[in-house]
């Protein structure tokens, strides 16, 4: 079973081209022209074993917003047309990952029904140009286009690094709990029939 997709989008904001295989070992070849993006998408992509590749060109020099959500919106439909018609997949997956000060429980499930809460304590903001808030919108698109629910619940931390850290190996861990087969599951994995 091949579970990889590509997926272009292009509008006047952003260009973006994303390849996901499910079923890789971690490597990863990112450019968004936001550094610390990349390194959080890396993460993603190392702790949930998927293989990423993303190329993103966007009106960085207004902000970071554009393409940020836009990569989850493409990520998100890339991830779903790899998951096909959801067929033996586990559908959930829960982890909690610790990141120095910060602790983080994601939660998913690949119901087809797209739902995201994201709970975080209040910090100050630091001043970073990638910010907690550019994550929750990543998530929301991501959870959105991939028809997912997540729930991300961040318990305590005071370091923003440390807490969108957290996020995105958290992520990468509970999709990959979610995404991967399970041999005694010969269909989809709902009363219903369908996701």
């Amino acid at each position: 079973m091949d579970r990889t997709a590509n997926v272009d989008r292009k509008t006047k904001e952003t260009e973006i081209f994303v390849k996901v295989s499910l079923d890789g070992t971690g490597k990863h070849q990112i450019d968004t022209g936001i550094p610390f993006f990349d390194h959080m998408l890396s993460l993603f992509s190392a702790h949930g074993f998927f293989d990423l590749s993303i190329v993103a060109k966007g009106d960085i020099e207004v902000d970071f917003h554009h393409t940020v959500e836009d990569v989850g919106l493409v990520l998100g439909e890339a991830l779903n047309k790899a998951l096909g018609e959801r067929k033996g997949i586990r559908r959930y997956g829960h982890i909690t990952v610790p990141m120095d000060d910060a602790l983080t429980s994601v939660t998913v499930d690949l119901s087809n029904r797209p739902y995201m809460v994201y709970n975080m304590p209040l910090i100050p903001f630091s001043g970073a140009n990638f910010n907690i808030a550019l994550s929750r919108e990543f998530f929301r698109a991501f959870s959105t286009k991939a028809g997912m629910n997540l729930h991300i619940n961040v318990f305590y931390g005071q370091d923003e690094h440390h807490i969108i850290e957290s996020i995105f190996k958290a992520a990468g861990r509970a999709l990959d709990q979610a995404t991967s087969i399970d041999e005694r599951t010969t269909g989809i994995c709902s009363t219903k029939g369908v996701l």
